[in-house]
């Protein structure tokens, strides 16, 4: 017989031993031979498009699917008369095709595409914020009902040509760290910024949250708003910025100082960080003398609270020449309190500018220390990019680095001040623009904010280049150009 016609065939038999839904069966199963074909996938998309290899099986009977991976007596049970829809495709990458009973939100992704409809219309008309649209979207991309293009955030081409890999060449996020404010209620000794500026201005922070939206939406990345300060939660409208990111689908981290629980219960309500980030500046004594009296204890009864309420949570620590040797004793001590530590380099501007950084080899000699203590020592985590010199040398492996693409200045993020001005990094001053009066894509495109995502002409052709590029803060702080030196504690040959 036809295959084709089979399913039908089957409509119209019955009889002892021949189940009612036997014809279902048969129309899915069909439908998985029809996606199993490798050469249906086009070879380059522009735009969101629906899995071709996507079949929709409208069928009579409720739980269906689930035969198709087991089929146990208790399975057959389940099945009772009802009507579903019966989605096959086969996942692009891994080669399987999967079957199961379409969801609300499945049905609607396909819809948007197949019709064309702006995800702000359907979230007008359904009257829900869009990020609740963004998310279902986003959702029907991961499990491969609709195939998006790849990445459109990526690295200049010779840094490219350059990479070890391709996932260090192309990010999938996008951040805006976003100094909020710049009240605080801590005046640590290494600041590198208390001036006066005002607020940021709530109306532009809502229009400046679409247009974050557009440029990932524009780009096929994900959007994160890193909101810090100052304090971040000493922002009048910190709360009603923060719902409004969630409304939006938005990533939200928060880098800010320990608040009381109830603040936290409330964050969470609206949605949960993906990380809130504190600092300490070593162990109890030292770092008291750096951030206040009482801000250890405070700290790390705070991440006792984060990690009990299951709110991700990091430390991150400055380091100077002071506090190089209490690194792995504070490991010690936030080991099972916090899901991380690590540190920056100290950037000798602002009040930092009094402090004091390790010399070359001092600083060569720490990396030695903190990569042999990253097994016995879970807390430890990576950034600094110059850890990939020795992970190069060791043949163990490389790792992002600071951003998770090298330096990542004016590449997958920008740092917003509170007056607007937008900066490649906020360790040091990368002006690009201001916000205040261009657009955040404008700001992106700028040719300033091209010539930091290049990075330093000293470290072209490195193949180390994609995953590090030294710190551009750290270069410019002791008076050294940042587009043409190369990081002075750089020390691969």
């Amino acid at each position: 017989m036809n295959p084709a016609s089979f399913p039908d065939f089957l409509e119209h038999q019955g009889g002892p031993g021949i189940p009612p839904f036997l014809s279902g069966l048969a129309r899915i199963e069909l439908s998985q031979y029809k996606a199993a074909p490798a050469e249906i996938f086009p070879l380059a998309i522009n735009s969101l498009r629906i899995n071709p290899s996507l079949h929709a099986i409208p069928v009579a009977w409720l739980n269906l699917a689930p035969l198709f991976l087991r089929a146990k007596k208790r399975d057959l049970s389940k099945v009772v008369p009802g009507n579903e829809i019966i989605l096959t495709w086969r996942l692009p990458e891994k080669g399987t095709v999967v079957t199961r009973a379409a969801e609300p939100g499945d049905l609607l992704a396909i819809k948007l595409v197949a019709e064309d409809i702006d995800p702000l219309d359907a979230a007008s008309e359904a009257g829900v914020p869009v990020g609740v649209i963004d998310a279902v979207m986003r959702e029907a991309v991961w499990k491969g009902l609709l195939l998006s293009p790849p990445s459109m955030l990526c690295r200049e081409q010779e840094i490219a040509a350059s990479s070890p890999s391709e996932d260090f060449i192309k990010a999938e996020v996008f951040s805006l760290q976003w100094h909020l404010t710049q009240e605080c209620d801590l005046h640590c000794r290494h600041c590198y910024d208390r001036s006066n500026r005002q607020a940021f201005p709530f109306e532009r922070a809502l229009n400046l949250l679409d247009e974050l939206r557009a440029f990932c939406l524009g780009r096929f990345i994900r959007g994160q708003v890193s909101l810090t300060g100052g304090n971040p939660l000493l922002y009048p409208q910190f709360m009603e910025l923060y719902r409004a990111a969630a409304e939006r689908d938005f990533m939200i981290a928060i880098l800010g100082n320990a608040t009381d629980r109830a603040t936290i219960e409330q964050l969470v309500a609206i949605r949960m960080p993906v990380y809130y980030q504190v600092s300490l500046e070593g162990l109890e004594e030292h770092n008291d003398e750096i951030r206040g009296v009482g801000n250890y204890r405070r700290t790390v009864d705070f991440l006792r609270t984060l990690t009990e309420m299951g709110v991700p949570n990091m430390v991150m620590l400055t380091l100077t020449r002071r506090n190089m040797g209490q690194v792995i004793p504070l490991a010690e001590e936030l080991e099972g309190i916090t899901g991380g530590l690590t540190f920056n380099r100290l950037a000798l501007f602002g009040e930092g500018a009094a402090l004091e950084l390790p010399t070359p080899v001092e600083y060569r000699e720490f990396l030695e220390a903190y990569a042999a203590a990253l097994d016995s020592h879970p807390v430890l985590t990576l950034k600094d990019s110059l850890l990939n010199t020795l992970f190069e040398r060791d043949n163990s492996g490389l790792f992002g680095g600071c951003a998770g693409y090298g330096c990542g200045a004016a590449f997958n993020f920008v740092s917003i001040l509170s007056d607007g001005e937008v900066h490649a990094c906020r360790k040091f001053p990368s002006p690009i623009g201001n916000i205040l009066s261009n657009s955040l894509e404008d700001v992106y495109t700028s040719v300033t904010a091209s010539r930091y995502r290049a990075g330093s002409s000293a470290c072209a052709g490195c193949s180390l280049n994609a995953v590090c590029r030294g710190c551009p803060a750290v270069t410019a702080s002791l008076g050294l150009d940042p587009f043409t030196d190369k990081d002075p504690y750089c020390f691969r040959r």
